[in-house]
């Protein structure tokens, strides 16, 4: 079986120098998410959403919570975007800029989400490779592990973190981590069990490859692209259970804001045609949520490409 492998692995290598494949693998994977427009649109846009966190606040003429008195209360006649006043956003309905608030909303969230995701990405995909690698009994036991966890109401389990070790930004985002990888391990188990079986992994348990490398050097690689895909979709969830949190007033505290804070505000004065406090705040997420579903599907692809060969070449 060996032998049939190696006499695979150097036909495929002379398939890729005859094709010209004498670059490397990250520049290859590099040269293929490029390839895959919607992908680098999207990762564009979102690096300029990073960038306008950063450099935003230097433009802004007042601070998120500085009050305009004069917008106070009548954000529907004073409070719309102007560039004369400096609220280039306008105002929410107690004067506050909402440039400025979209700003510090957007450094929030986006730590919050992706700080979150790759606790979850961490803990979920090796909980999930080693459960499904191992089998039988302890599999068995890792699963009913995960179903009671998954039993017990995540917003409560939430609530109660956040009461008994205090509302924090830190504890926000550890507890949504810890609790959003269960689904994540689900998933890894499920490709795990696939994987196994395959050439490789029975090559490597041959050559007395120990399971602990099995798993971090031969499994994990190969779930590299689901894992990717799904991370992508758990930012947006995590941004969305943080603004429910923050509504409860158990996270994010005022004068802080996030964009679902930002937009539970916006949605409940729109009807006083104060549309802007809704559609700026919403137009951030919307856009980041479908940017990361794309450059997912750019890794994901990228992934599956770049991790088959290195994969054999490992056995």
């Amino acid at each position: 079986m060996i032998v049939a492998n190696k006499g695979k692995i150097k036909t495929m290598a002379e398939n890729l120098s005859e094709s010209g494949a004498g670059r490397s693998l990250w520049k290859d994977a590099r040269m293929r998410f490029i390839q895959n427009k919607a992908a680098t649109i999207s990762l564009f846009i979102l690096l300029s959403i990073v960038l306008f966190s950063f450099i935003g606040p230097y433009f802004a003429v007042w601070s998120y919570e500085q009050i305009d008195w004069n917008a106070m209360g009548s954000a529907a006649r004073v409070g719309m975007p102007s560039i004369e006043s400096g609220h280039y956003f306008g105002t929410d309905d107690l004067g506050r800029d909402l440039y400025s608030r979209v700003i510090q909303g957007t450094q929030i969230s986006l730590m919050v989400g992706v700080l979150g995701a790759t606790v979850a990405v961490i803990v979920g995909t090796l909980y999930g490779a080693t459960s499904g690698y191992l089998g039988g009994k302890t599999d068995q036991i890792m699963m009913r592990i995960v179903d009671i966890l998954m039993s017990i109401p995540y917003m409560f389990v939430l609530i109660l973190l956040l009461v008994v070790f205090g509302r924090s930004i830190g504890m926000l985002f550890i507890g949504i981590g810890l609790l959003s990888w269960l689904d994540m391990s689900r998933i890894v188990r499920g490709q795990t069990l696939n994987l196994k079986n395959k050439e490789f992994i029975e090559a490597a348990r041959v050559t007395g490859v120990s399971d602990f490398k099995i798993i971090t050097r031969h499994i994990v690689p190969n779930l590299l692209g689901i894992v990717a895909v799904y991370a992508t979709l758990l930012v947006p969830g995590i941004i969305l259970a943080e603004s429910f949190i923050s509504f409860l007033g158990l996270g994010v505290q005022e004068p802080s804001t996030s964009w679902g804070a930002l937009i539970k505000e916006g949605a409940g004065t729109i009807s006083y045609d104060t549309e802007w406090q809704l559609l700026f705040p919403l137009a951030f997420f919307v856009v980041s949520l479908f940017c990361f579903y794309f450059i997912g599907d750019g890794l994901r692809a990228v992934s599956y490409t770049h991790l088959t060969l290195p994969t054999i070449l490992l056995v």
